[in-house]
């Protein structure tokens, strides 16, 4: 039995390739002690054979069909009270095994294991058995197994593992300076203080109700559309739970489950499998969904749960979109200042326990923690600002107006380069979604920006960089003013000594997109003839992908229309655009559009016909071997 924990200890945190080598001599091993008379070692040996089964995934494909029959007779034969916890090990074991090896290989034998989980969900399980438990994560791991193979079970398995969720916590309330003691030598409960009350809470019936939520969750994400006849059920279920105050584990499940109830609904209506349902149907989801979860933020004691309820907050508005009405973004919005100033009050006061004289490193890394945390916070309400100008545009606006002094002092010197970034983002997306309702915000963030694309931060001079970028596009002639220094501070991006390091590729790259944009729609205020050749100098760019495609694509479109500031005089840049439409055709579709690159074949074949011999024997000896290889090979299918 120890043997087996050891293995359990080793393969827990192991890779598929680590442990490959060995996978032979560890399963035979366990296959031996899976027959041995002692039940606590053969439970150890599912334990391991089970974790073993998950760290190797398909790579434990070779050895099913010899363990699958042992596993499945544990199950089948298992049946005394003395068993039961081998039973349930066995359940565990098979389910990860499933997983594994996948749907394909487990199916026929997942029918026979379904079909006795069906008749021991079916007969009168005591309280205290462990099965039940083992069973609602077996249920929920064949479902990942099957996808909707398994929608036929969902009969079986949905009500007694809403009857779980539903479970009332076991609660004992005394005052705190009473001497009625709760029974504290009892492990099975849990005494908290509140106040003036002391709390007992038995844990048992918590875990069950905890472990149900994540399988409702599990289930829904897994289903999808297959989902949608139980979100009726479901929805009551968990939204109250969003305050379940005696558990995180069940509040964090009720969290997560949020988005992924309108997305059943949302697939369920489009997909036609909405039993008569319509868009009205999701808008009251969404009605009862989305403020449950903003009212819950606002009373979340946990910092790592706010950020989940607003990384949940953030999917659902994606999913709602529209339906959204006014006083629903308005109580969203009010929300998202209380989430800022909360953060910044806890911040300020961490700041302070810093100078206590009994401040010690351990207390130290404490800090650093929670202030993590915190920035997980700042970002998710970053996203959360992005869904709302992304999904509303312009009308945003007059909610931007009240934001923009939470988001103006989120660039101060004394923030963290996270929390500067965020907010460049923020302005970033209003720039790029309102258009000229957005002109007005330039005087107050473009000097922000223009200072953070000097920041010793990548991310921060990223952000920096492409909001200069969207701002030269959408501008006008209110950037035009702007146009010299913008130039001054990107050239110190792309010319940087260190500009191509990996940390730094994707601020150049959005640098070197910036640069193009003023080159296309700034171009009557700079010295084109100089700029736009050192733009093309830069290219191809390789590190951010989106980027990549839509500067190559600019490329495309102005060698199509001939400018003549790009193909210099005597056409004399030709041969570098020719090598960087080579390289980026080498690289697949990394780097450019099909469109694109087909468009730059065109071009190439129109350049083989009409320049002079000599001018296309130089532009080809210039280019590298395997560059030469394949534009040969473009060109010639």
């Amino acid at each position: 039995a120890h043997a087996a924990s050891a293995i359990l200890n080793f393969t827990e945190n192991c890779t598929p390739d680590i442990l490959t080598p060995y996978l032979d001599g560890i399963v035979s091993k366990l296959l031996v002690l899976l027959q041995n008379t002692k039940q606590m070692v053969q439970e150890g040996a599912l334990t391991a054979l089970a974790s073993v089964a998950d760290s190797s995934q398909e790579h434990f494909q070779k050895y099913y069909d010899a363990v699958m029959p042992y596993l499945k007779a544990i199950l089948m034969n298992a049946t005394d009270k003395s068993n039961r916890m081998l039973r349930a090990k066995s359940m565990e074991c098979i389910s990860l095994v499933g997983m594994a090896v996948g749907k394909d290989k487990f199916r026929d034998d997942a029918k026979q294991v379904m079909e006795v989980l069906m008749t021991l969900q079916g007969s009168q399980l005591e309280n205290d058995d462990p099965i039940t438990s083992y069973m609602l994560q077996a249920w929920a791991r064949l479902c990942k197994c099957l996808g909707q193979d398994f929608l036929p079970y969902m009969n079986v398995v949905m009500p007694p593992l809403l009857k779980s969720a539903q479970l009332k916590p076991d609660v004992t309330i005394t005052s705190a300076d009473s001497d009625d003691e709760i029974d504290s030598d009892d492990d099975s409960i849990e005494t908290i203080t509140l106040g003036d009350k002391r709390i007992g809470i038995r844990t048992s019936i918590l875990e069950e109700k905890a472990t149900a939520c994540n399988m409702l969750c599990c289930y829904a994400d897994e289903l999808k559309e297959g989902f949608f006849p139980w979100i009726d059920q479901v929805a009551p279920t968990l939204v109250p739970l969003l305050k379940f105050y005696f558990h995180e584990e069940v509040r964090k499940a009720a969290v997560s489950a949020m988005p992924d109830l309108l997305t059943s609904a949302k697939l369920a209506l489009e997909k036609g499998l909405a039993q008569g349902r319509d868009e009205t149907y999701l808008k009251q989801l969404s009605d009862y969904i989305i403020p449950a979860l903003v009212e819950a933020l606002h009373k979340e004691p946990e910092v790592e749960i706010c950020a989940t309820m607003l990384d949940s907050l953030n999917e659902c508005l994606q999913i709602a979109g529209l339906l959204l009405n006014e006083a629903q973004v308005r109580g969203i919005v009010d929300e998202l200042k209380h989430v800022i100033t909360a953060s910044d009050t806890r911040k300020r006061e961490r700041a302070e326990r810093t100078k206590a004289e009994d401040f010690d490193a351990d207390e130290r890394e404490l800090l650093k923690e929670e202030n993590e945390q915190e920035e997980e916070v700042f970002d998710q309400v970053g996203d959360c600002l992005g869904t709302l100008i992304k999904t509303f545009k312009a009308s945003f606006c007059p909610f931007f107006d009240e934001l923009s002094i939470y988001v103006t002092a989120m660039l101060g010197k004394d923030k963290t380069p996270e929390e500067r970034r965020i907010a460049i983002c923020i302005f970033d997306d209003i720039a790029e979604q309102c258009l000229e309702a957005a002109l007005k915000y330039y005087d107050t963030y473009l000097p922000f920006l223009l200072e953070a694309c000097n920041d010793e931060n990548p991310d921060v001079r990223q952000a920096a960089v492409y909001g200069v970028g969207v701002c030269a596009e959408f501008g006008g002639s209110v950037f035009r003013p702007l146009v010299g220094e913008s130039l001054s501070m990107l050239n110190n991006v792309v010319r940087h000594p260190n500009a191509l390091q990996s940390e730094n590729v994707m601020a150049y790259d959005n640098a070197v997109s910036a640069l193009g944009k003023i080159c296309q729609f700034q171009r009557n205020s700079i010295d084109a003839a100089q700029v736009v050749p050192s733009w093309l100098s830069c290219l191809p760019i390789k590190g951010d992908l989106i980027e990549a495609k839509l500067v190559h694509d600019q490329l495309c479109s102005m060698v199509e229309r001939s400018d003549r500031d790009l193909l210099g005089p005597n056409n004399q840049y030709l041969p570098k655009i020719i090598s960087v439409f080579a390289e980026v055709l080498c690289a697949g579709k990394d780097l450019v559009t099909e469109q694109t690159a087909a468009r730059m074949v065109t071009l190439l074949r129109q350049l083989q016909q009409t320049l002079p011999p000599s001018v296309l024997a130089s532009t080809w000896s210039a280019l590298q071997p395997q560059q030469q290889l394949a534009l040969q090979s473009v060109l010639s299918t």
